[in-house]
């Protein structure tokens, strides 16, 4: 993690989820503050990396694929249908 300016907030947790909380960074030898900082950062960098995906996938479909048929249909929808 790169070194940042810092500011402090307030949460409101559930006891049982902050008891369980303060296990899992002791396990991990961490502070309780890094362990949310970190956990914080992943979810960020995930929606940020899927928004990012979504509108790339987005243009594609914008500008549509070549399907190889150079604008014309082969068949007609009765006959596609045919069975």
């Amino acid at each position: 993690m790169a070194a940042q300016s810092t500011q402090n907030i307030t949460l409101a947790l559930p006891r049982s989820v902050l008891r369980r909380a303060k296990v899992i960074a002791a396990q991990r030898r961490v502070s309780l503050s890094r362990l949310l900082t970190e956990a914080l950062d992943d979810l960020v960098k995930r929606e940020t990396g899927y928004a990012q995906a979504r509108r790339r996938q987005q243009a594609r479909l914008a500008q549509g694929f070549d399907l190889g048929t150079r604008g014309r249909l082969a068949a007609t929808r009765e006959q596609l249908h045919e069975r």
